[in-house]
């Protein structure tokens, strides 16, 4: 994304009822995908509407919403390509309250043809307005990548919300995102905003989790959430059920930090919480 253009940012809808959410982080296997579905059924789990959009092009987050790839058929390509809207390409999830745009590897292909597309920035963002779907909340799902489908949801979003995984180069991998998220704001999205870091696949047994865990606080202070994600086997198998972790097994000690996440989540957005 170094040659981002500085492009006139549209007048959001006047009538926009939901938050978007990107989940973001330039590295793979830091829990991203795994948040976001986790993230959405606890939200739906509290009576909240929910959207996922899966924008990554190897489709984790349909796979674990338990959509097989044979039952992918208008898809998040379609949306970016302008042969769908994005109310056709919304599927129901067997998780009452939360909803999906699924994603195939059609995806990689976007990122080519969308350079040149009209408005290429804001292909989801135009999606998201025109649709007004009423949903809570729209998360979405980022690859690990910082190109136009990233930029895209970055240019579509609210506000980021990055998993940050308890391993070494953590923060440095961090500290780029965050010099993307900026630029981002000051060229595409000014209202764009870090809501917070989820630090993930947290080993209480290992001193280097401890570590990270206490750098990002150092670096971050109050926008590194209290809760933190443990790293847990049955938050892994969870996805080759075709479930998230806080279904497959909701007392894990990785579901109940998805809960304890959702909740806090709810929190520091300043959103009443469902009996």
């Amino acid at each position: 994304m170094s040659d981002m253009p500085t492009t006139t940012v549209p007048e959001l809808a006047a009538t926009k009822h939901h938050r978007v959410y990107a989940i973001a982080n330039q590295k793979g296997g830091v829990g991203k995908t795994t948040t976001t579905i986790n993230l959405a059924t606890a939200l739906a789990a509290v009576g909240k509407s929910v959207l996922v959009i899966d924008l990554d092009p190897q489709g984790n987050a349909s796979t674990g919403l338990g959509f097989d790839q044979s039952d992918r058929t208008i898809t998040a390509y379609d949306v970016l390509s302008g042969s769908a809207t994005l109310r056709q390409a919304i599927r129901h999830s067997p998780i009452p309250g939360l909803d999906l745009v699924t994603s195939t590897v059609d995806l990689l292909g976007a990122e080519i043809e969308l350079i040149d597309m009209e408005r290429r920035s804001y292909r989801v963002r135009d999606a998201v307005e025109a649709a007004d779907t009423g949903h809570d909340f729209i998360l979405i799902d980022c690859p690990p990548a910082l190109g136009l489908l990233t930029l895209n949801a970055l240019a579509a979003a609210d506000a980021v919300l990055v998993p940050l995984q308890c391993e070494f180069f953590a923060l440095e991998g961090l500290s780029q995102l965050l010099r993307t998220v900026d630029r981002v704001k000051r060229s595409f999205n000014p209202d764009l905003e870090l809501t917070g870091v989820v630090l993930t696949m947290f080993d209480k047994r290992n001193n280097l989790s401890e570590q990270v865990a206490a750098d990002a606080r150092g670096h971050l202070g109050d926008k590194v959430y209290d809760t933190i994600i443990p790293r847990n086997v049955r938050i892994s198998e969870a996805p080759s059920h075709g479930k998230p972790a806080v279904l497959y097994d909701h007392r894990c000690a990785g579901s109940r930090a998805y809960m304890a996440l959702a909740k806090e989540f709810l929190r520091r957005e300043s959103v009443p919480l469902a009996a």
